[in-house]
């Protein structure tokens, strides 16, 4: 697989991300910035490192698994591993600039 379309598949993983919401927040998981890493493997697997606005979230299991169905539809990955990752701690200075209007805070 080339560095092209690694990033073409990192892309449009990118765009179905922005398809996951917690519900208790109206802002997709990319735009709170709780993806830390999207790395796409020669052989199509995805390896994501991910984390939650807070480490006891009730809607963990569900978001998680949102995640990974949403990743494996994209064509071209084979496979996703989900990384619930708590380095570093997730503050709001990790949303995007929408997020914060969105939600208030600017």
């Amino acid at each position: 697989m080339t560095q092209e379309e690694k990033t073409r598949i990192e892309e449009r993983i990118v765009d179905v991300l922005k398809t996951v919401y917690d519900p208790e927040i109206p802002v997709d998981i990319w735009n709170l910035g709780m993806i830390y890493k999207i790395d796409v493997q020669e052989d199509g697997t995805v390896d994501v490192d991910m984390t939650f606005t807070a480490p006891s979230c009730p809607a963990a299991d569900f978001i998680l698994e949102d995640v990974r169905t949403k990743i494996e539809s994209v064509d071209g990955v084979t496979g996703a591993n989900i990384n619930l990752v708590f380095d570093p701690v997730w503050d709001q200075s990790m949303m995007s600039e929408e997020a914060r209007v969105e939600l208030g805070f600017e």
